[in-house]
């Protein structure tokens, strides 16, 4: 019995976490209105000043974390490292204190 209850957990707890995936950009490869599609440099400027752009955002419409019209997978990486750039990316988290 015990049994049929984690396996029970561990499905809702996977569709509960499958509802929180995000979906597929339309956005992917289209122009801006400037006709620029931002690609794996933009990606990693964005995720470099990330944190100073989250703040921004919250007080006008104007700024956005994320630029929507990109290249996909090689903004994404470049977002990624930049972020890790920008927030420490747990470099230290391995290193002991002795």
């Amino acid at each position: 019995m015990r049994t049929y209850k984690n396996l029970a957990l561990v499905v809702v707890a996977g569709v509960l976490l499958a509802a929180c995936a995000a979906g597929v950009n339309p956005q992917v490869d289209v122009p801006d209105e400037g006709g620029r599609v931002a690609g794996f440099f933009m990606g990693l400027w964005h995720g470099i000043i990330m944190p100073i752009a989250f703040i921004i955002s919250l007080f006008t419409d104007r700024v956005s974390v994320y630029d929507v019209n990109n290249t996909g997978g090689w903004y994404d990486f470049g977002y990624l490292l930049g972020l890790c750039l920008s927030l420490g990316g747990g470099a230290k988290a391995g290193w002991r204190d002795r």
